[in-house]
């Protein structure tokens, strides 16, 4: 009697023991490098020795003439203490390491990475590779006053007639005069007639902005 009591023990021992054996087989592991993998996905964030990505630059690099207060990033590779943001100062200079005042303001983003290039591998580095990047545009704004329905400094990337301006701008509020528009230019106002313009008579009010330029919407 005590020995059938013993086996029957045993044999619902096992049957509980089975599932839970079947389970661990199952549930293999997951290594810990997928682990890692995972949670950057899930958190969005990015996996150990991955490379950063440039900042795409806003304008282009071969054409864009380099003024003052332009922000600016100077990239000298795998040499981070050489590289970092600049912000071109009033008298169109910026200040590297190595190198002292260097002067930016009428250079493309080109022609200074090549300045200094050949800076750096005159006196410090074997064929240094240079990028520079506008990261701000802050010395080309115009500007947008009054009835239009976006106001304030617009940066002048492109070359950008007023009516583009003003439809970047969004179009004008309820009472705008549209005939009465005047573009101030230091001491020069040119007015500018957006119901002639939009119906294409007296093209040559729709001139193209300079730097600095105010746009008025009376």
């Amino acid at each position: 009697m005590i020995r059938m009591a013993f086996l029957v023990t045993v044999g619902c021992a096992l049957l509980v023991a089975s599932p839970a054996k079947e389970k661990k087989k199952k549930e293999a592991p997951v290594p810990q490098a997928s682990q890692a993998l995972a949670a950057g996905a899930s958190s969005g964030g990015a996996t150990t020795g991955a490379i950063p990505e440039a900042p795409k630059p806003t304008v282009d690099p071969n054409t864009y003439v380099i003024g003052a207060k332009d922000q600016i990033l100077v990239q000298v590779w795998k040499e981070p203490e050489l590289s970092g943001p600049k912000t071109v100062r009033p008298d169109g200079k910026i200040t590297l390491q190595l190198l002292g005042e260097v002067h930016a303001a009428g250079l493309t983003p080109e022609a200074l990475a090549k300045v200094i290039r050949d800076g750096l591998s005159a006196k410090y580095m074997n064929k240094p590779e240079v990028t520079v990047t506008v990261l701000g545009v802050g010395s080309k704004d115009y500007y947008l006053q009054g009835e239009a329905n976006r106001s304030g400094a617009v940066p002048l990337l492109v070359p950008t007639t007023v009516l583009e301006a003003l439809m970047s701008a969004g179009g004008f509020k309820d009472f705008a005069k549209k005939s009465k528009i005047f573009v101030v230019r230091g001491k020069q106002r040119f007015y500018f007639n957006y119901n002639e313009v939009i119906k294409g008579k007296k093209m040559e009010q729709n001139i193209y902005l300079q730097p600095g330029d105010i746009i008025v919407v009376p």
